[in-house]
């Protein structure tokens, strides 16, 4: 199983708790958990507004051996205006748009979708329970 939580933080909320969303799903192969703005197809969704976060901006998908990957889905813009990370323990990598990051088995981790112009993110954290 796969478990998401994932927090909304823009720089008016800095320092105080968000608001918590959560979602999972089995560990079979095909499933998928995406976050996004499109709340139709995005189990986790952020502000509308939140133009810096695509429709569907990441994509969860659980291949044939039980194992999870993340992608970074391209949108619509040539160059996105935001920044992903990945972060696993003390290891920090960035996650190329279009780029897809295979994650630790029975591991957790965060996930960060910064805003390139304003002083907004989103955390979404990971745990893979096996």
């Amino acid at each position: 199983m796969l478990e998401l939580t994932m927090a909304a933080v823009s720089a008016a909320d800095a320092g105080a708790t968000a608001g918590m969303l959560m979602a999972d799903a089995p560990s079979d192969p095909g499933a998928v958990l995406r976050v996004g703005r499109d709340k139709s197809v995005c189990r986790l969704s952020t502000p509308d507004e939140w133009l810096f976060v695509s429709r569907v901006h990441l994509e969860f998908l659980c291949g044939p051996d039980g194992t999870w990957q993340v992608t970074w889905l391209r949108g619509s813009q040539p160059d996105p205006s935001s920044e992903v990370r990945l972060t696993v323990g003390e290891h920090a990598q960035p996650l190329a748009y279009g780029g897809t990051v295979p994650l630790p088995r029975g591991g957790s981790g965060e996930i960060v979708i910064v805003d390139r112009t304003a002083p907004r993110s989103v955390n979404v954290g990971f745990y893979h329970e096996v």
